[in-house]
């Protein structure tokens, strides 16, 4: 038996770490060792949670976001005090800009030497406060179990998020004795979950007033995994879904009902119908820039029912007609049994009969990109390659962009990107991360040459602890959103986008053990998606796409959606 498995006892701070991560269910961390968190490694290498060593600590932030966002429990990474702390930060603010449960632990120099410039000291607590849910800094040895099991109930609960726990050097190496909490209070923190059954009737009643509603599914649909409660609300009224970028995928992209992601690279037809709409459910959303365009004119004539676990987002960005405060799937749930002693509202009358032909219209009508390598038609080709189960991570840049548009998401919360930091690089961790918490199906990053550049070192943690991933690496040479928005308002003013084939990413991947492939032809394109999924080691697919490909339609900054730029 483990010593992590003992009862409570006196013990140092490092192994009282060890034995309240395992008491959270841990059981890999994702990090890098430094001098002052070699204490809580020399307890790690005798416990039996595994190590994933990263090449950077940013990358391992972004792992344990990948592994939270599937598992919906929180990743737990490692990192040394000073810049490793630092280098740590990028990945937390992407999890708090977007909702994902973490628990970073950093070392920190001796409690003494706190404030007094040591070497590798940084105030890791003040620079992380705004970029977090809650961060402690335990001064003595007793405190890291209730730290520790505060820090993960405040992760995963309400709207989830990261914790920081940063340990000083002799508080991880004192021995004290410990206590191992269950129930604790957090004095200010009270997560409100229960749906306020009056205003979920409110809403229902204002929705069945309505001429045409829709449903604007967020990324809080998809962290309450409210799917099958969305799907039966939206088929009971017969109302068209449309979703948020982060919402992607929370209700099947292959319903008669979806209409896809809105907002400045949405679908043609989900966002022409925003603008027609008179009374929008929205579900788990923050209604941010990207998504509605203009907040103004986004609520001219919408009547707004609003739904969110997080009480601070209502009216933020958006003024509401109702507000239905807590966990959205169990507010959903509510309204299902509303409306199952109600009758429903039938076909959807003439609303929907509109939706289905300005659907088809664009559909029919909407140009792609020429040539056999389009985004359209590569993007389409891996979405007929892979089962609906497979897990898809996305860099930041056009290619996210391009998945926004051509990718469709079939089985609910199989699809994951950066969406309100938008950190390049993200998509490749978070990819590694994401197949350690789902082992057993397949998980592609959707990549792009400049983002993939910035993390593609972890190429050596994949390949050397066995974590099979696929980069799906949209290759166009450029960084190609930049070049795309120097084409489009600076009158082609092209400066630092160039990539000039620089790296060979086939040598690349094969330079760390991992499997190479270039696609030119969208038949070699399946075949190495095929070869892709039967290896055992990760695999970059570079496919060289046209660099003056651009990301359409396209809703520029400050406008309406209404006001589409399309291809000609």
């Amino acid at each position: 038996m483990s010593r992590l498995d003992d009862g409570a006892g006196k013990m140092i701070g490092a192994e009282a770490l060890m034995r309240a991560l395992r008491k959270e269910g841990t059981r890999q961390v994702f990090g890098l060792p430094g001098g002052a968190n070699l204490p809580m490694y020399d307890e790690l290498y005798k416990s039996d949670i595994r190590h994933i060593l990263v090449r950077h600590e940013q990358s391992a932030a972004h792992m344990a976001d990948g592994f939270g966002r599937v598992s919906r429990k929180p990743g737990v990474c490692f990192a040394t005090s000073g810049p490793g702390a630092t280098n740590v930060l990028t990945g937390i603010a992407t999890a708090q800009a977007d909702s994902a449960p973490m628990v970073a632990v950093t070392g920190q120099v001796p409690v003494s030497m706190i404030g007094r410039d040591a070497f590798q000291e940084s105030d890791i607590i003040g620079m992380a406060n705004p970029v977090v849910k809650y961060a402690f800094q335990p001064r003595s040895a007793a405190e890291i179990p209730g730290a520790v099991r505060k820090g993960f109930y405040i992760a995963e609960t309400g709207r989830p998020g990261p914790v920081l726990l940063d340990i000083p050097k002799d508080v991880q190496q004192n021995e004290a004795e410990m206590e191992f909490p269950d129930e604790f209070k957090i004095r200010g923190y009270h997560p409100w979950t229960d749906p306020d059954i009056a205003s979920v009737e409110k809403a229902l009643g204002m929705i069945l007033s309505s001429q045409r509603p829709i449903i604007l599914a967020g990324g809080g649909t998809i962290i309450s995994m409210a799917f099958s409660e969305l799907q039966a609300v939206a088929e009971a009224l017969m109302m068209p879904v449309v979703t948020t970028f982060k919402g992607k995928g929370s209700f099947p992209e292959n319903h008669p009902l979806s209409l896809g992601p809105i907002g400045m690279h949405g679908h043609a037809e989900a966002n022409r119908l925003m603008t027609e709409a008179d009374c929008v459910l929205a579900v788990g959303t923050r209604f941010s820039d990207r998504s509605v365009g203009t907040f103004e004119e986004f609520e001219k004539r919408l009547k707004i029912i609003h739904m969110d676990v997080d009480p601070a987002e209502i009216g933020k960005n958006q003024r509401t007609s109702v507000a239905v405060v807590g966990d959205v799937r169990a507010s959903l749930r509510v309204m299902v049994k509303m409306l199952a002693s109600r009758a429903a509202r039938g076909d959807g009358g003439e609303w929907l009969g509109h939706v289905r032909e300005v659907k088809r219209y664009w559909k029919e009508n909407l140009k792609i990109h020429p040539g056999e390598m389009s985004a359209a038609r590569i993007l389409r080709k891996l979405r007929s390659a892979l089962p609906p189960e497979a897990v898809v991570t996305t860099e930041v840049g056009q290619h996210q962009m391009w998945a926004s548009l051509f990718y469709d998401v079939i089985q609910p919360g199989t699809f994951f990107s950066s969406t309100g930091l938008g950190t390049m690089g993200w998509g490749f961790p978070a990819a590694i991360g994401a197949k350690v918490a789902r082992p057993g199906v397949p998980v592609v990053d959707i990549a792009g040459d400049g983002s993939f550049n910035m993390t593609e070192n972890s190429l050596a943690t994949s390949v050397l602890e066995d974590i099979p991933v696929i980069v799906f690496l949209v290759n166009n040479f450029t960084l190609g959103m930049v070049a795309q928005w120097q084409r489009t308002f600076y009158d082609r003013r092209m400066i630092g986008v160039d990539q000039k084939h620089c790296p060979d990413y086939v040598k690349l991947a094969r330079s760390y053990g991992a499997q190479g492939l270039r696609a030119q032809s969208l038949d070699e394109l399946g075949a190495a998606v095929k070869e892709a999924l039967s290896s055992e080691v990760a695999t970059v697919i570079d496919i060289p796409i046209d660099p003056e490909e651009d990301v359409l339609p396209f809703v520029a900054p400050g406008t309406p959606l209404k006001d589409m730029i399309l291809p000609s």
